[in-house]
């Protein structure tokens, strides 16, 4: 193990994180594709099947999602780093009162910017035998 992974996190993955963070405040919650060149690189790669590949695909995605539920939430429960990943675990509420989806995005950057994305998704459903929910 590196001397650096013994005493925290590197300066790079710290700006990883930061960035992607910073992402979900000014792209994913305020679904604002016009914002999306800050933050993800020309050559992004998509993997979320829901949205066409490429960085002008996830603008349009956006937009879509935007006017479908213009009120939508984010809310990040947690986050990782580990080199080039980052993982943000959250809920999803695309709506008031919506029980949601809680999200998991691994993202890995290249060169400051988030270049892929991998996610997958669940529906909160209230009840159920576990107690302890998804977050």
């Amino acid at each position: 193990m590196s001397k650096a992974r013994l005493e925290g996190r590197t300066p790079e993955e710290e700006a990883n994180l930061a960035l992607v963070l910073e992402m979900f405040e000014h792209v994913l919650n305020p679904m604002d594709s016009g914002a999306v060149d800050r933050f993800i690189s020309p050559g992004y790669i998509q993997h979320n099947q829901m949205a066409e590949p490429g960085r002008e695909g996830l603008k349009k995605f956006l937009d879509t999602i935007r006017a479908q539920t213009p009120h939508a939430v984010h809310e990040v429960k947690r986050a990782f780093v580990d080199g080039d990943h980052v993982t943000v675990h959250y809920h999803v509420r695309r709506w008031p009162g919506d029980n949601g989806w809680a999200v998991i995005d691994i993202f890995r950057l290249e060169n400051g910017r988030i270049a892929e994305h991998w996610d997958v998704m669940q529906d909160v459903v209230p009840g159920g035998p576990n107690p302890l929910g998804p977050f």
